[in-house]
């Protein structure tokens, strides 16, 4: 079930990722398809392409006053720069997610509930590495249940060239099904805790 509560979340990458385009989707399924409100601020470094670029969307069930994020609980990170920057802004529950090929986190950051996927492999095997940001945005629908994963397909749908309609809709999946497996992972794990 989606979350009841209002959630700050950033994504960040370098330009020519995508990042924008992954807020812009997110932003556009809680509000179109799943009666949320929400607002989307992008920033970019002074290089459009290849420099740093961030995306930051505020969902909530209520009508939101300040779009900016001073200290988001869910930061996503697809660079090494993006992650460097931005992980001092997290907050200690927040939680933190990455592309395993594209960032070498810290030990001393896994007090934050933790989530990895090699995104851009899984894009590449796909076709497009450029549905790096789409696999990702499947993989955060299931590890953070922001807002209905149909609301996601259909802002996907209405977002990207027709021609790649079907392949990101795949791309969606392959990571939203990843996802789901390392949920299910962890809550065996949780439930063998509790056995012992």
């Amino acid at each position: 079930m989606p979350d009841k509560r209002t959630v700050h979340v950033i994504i960040t990458g370098f330009g020519g990722q995508g990042i924008v385009m992954a807020g812009e989707i997110l932003g556009k399924a809680a509000t179109l398809y799943d009666t949320k409100h929400a607002t989307m601020a992008q920033n970019y470094g002074p290089e459009a392409r290849g420099g740093a670029c961030s995306s930051q969307i505020i969902i909530s069930p209520e009508e939101i006053l300040f779009p900016y994020i001073e200290e988001p609980e869910i930061l996503v990170c697809m660079s090494q720069e993006a992650y460097t920057k931005n992980i001092k802004t997290l907050l200690t529950e927040g939680t933190l997610i990455w592309d395993t090929d594209l960032v070498h986190t810290r030990k001393t950051d896994m007090h934050f509930k933790t989530f990895h996927i090699p995104a851009t492999r899984f894009a590449e095997k796909l076709g497009s590495k450029m549905m790096a940001n789409i696999v990702m945005l499947g993989f955060l629908s299931a590890v953070e249940h922001l807002v209905h994963a149909e609301a996601l397909k259909k802002a996907i749908a209405d977002s990207v060239p027709a021609a790649t309609k079907e392949k990101n809709i795949q791309a969606f999946t392959a990571g939203r099904e990843y996802g789901n497996s390392i949920v299910k992972g962890l809550l065996k794990l949780e439930q063998a805790k509790h056995q012992d």
